[in-house]
């Protein structure tokens, strides 16, 4: 029997090993990162939003966001948690009523953050939502930007961390997400402290991710990082072509094939060991 789609993404955050999650901005992506073997399948709203021409900060359209969500969800069997920023409203029932569509999706899970918000907003934001989705399951991962932001420093941190955690919590929040947080220390105080498993946004010169998964976090997601490395790398070799006339970069390292590619559209999806593994 087929264990529901909501069920085993739940039980990924509680597995004996880190639940890593690529960010994928449109169905190309998304599907090339379950072909890699992904477990789950999250979106950046940065990329989501670049890709489709807007920029980053809750400015994409609500029919733009539902069209690539449902685009993305048509080509994965895998879970699919979706970044959904502040909700693009500090009204909760506007939020609550986007969220619902994009539960109607299909989709696994969602993130809303409280950004630079009184916590309150986002307590009332999950709770909404909670009230408006009444029976149906959804991950709501509840991200709070105290170290991204810089909103507190040292022990205040901490304790800021760990109050909002405990007020998301307390309206249905299903896990934390403490974009920002890359100590050791820090990781275990939080994950310690509360029962929600703690979410990681990995960063450069952050502790491997094998230490922090020791340390108590549970969760960890790339953010931008692999649309930035993809578009960094189509940058470079189209400047390339432009200034030397000479072809041979864009052949050379090549990942995918022409068929290999195609053949991820010709079929049902599956996940997999990567092309050439």
């Amino acid at each position: 029997m087929t264990v529901p789609n909501h069920i085993h993404f739940c039980a990924l955050h509680t597995q004996p090993k880190p639940l890593v999650l690529p960010n994928a901005w449109d169905a190309a992506s998304a599907a090339i990162f379950q072909r890699a073997g992904a477990p789950a399948v999250a979106t950046s709203s940065a990329a989501l939003a670049w890709s489709l021409g807007y920029a980053d900060g809750s400015t994409l359209p609500r029919h733009e966001l539902l069209a690539a969500i449902a685009r993305i969800q048509r080509v994965l069997t895998v879970p699919l948690t979706v970044d959904l920023e502040d909700g693009y409203s500090n009204d909760a029932k506007q939020v609550a009523g986007l969220v619902v569509e994009v539960a109607q999706t299909g989709v696994t899970g969602i993130n809303l953050e409280d950004g630079a918000q009184p916590s309150h907003l986002l307590v009332e934001k999950i709770a909404a939502c909670r009230q408006a989705l009444g029976k149906r399951p959804l991950f709501i991962n509840a991200r709070t930007d105290v170290y991204l932001r810089g909103l507190a420093t040292g022990a205040e941190a901490l304790e800021l961390t760990l109050m909002r955690a405990q007020q998301y919590q307390g309206v249905g929040a299903d896990g934390l997400f403490v974009p920002g947080l890359s100590s050791i220390d820090d990781t275990a105080f939080i994950a310690t402290r509360t029962a929600l498993p703690v979410n990681l946004m990995l960063l450069p010169d952050m502790p491997p991710i094998p230490a922090l998964f020791a340390a108590g976090a549970r969760r960890f997601t790339a953010g931008p990082a692999n649309f930035l490395l993809a578009y960094g790398r189509t940058f470079t070799t189209t400047q390339a072509l432009l200034n030397t006339h000479q072809a041979a970069g864009l052949f050379t390292d090549r990942a995918v094939e022409y068929a290999e590619m195609n053949a991820l559209f010709s079929s049902p999806p599956q996940p997999g060991p990567y092309w050439g593994t």
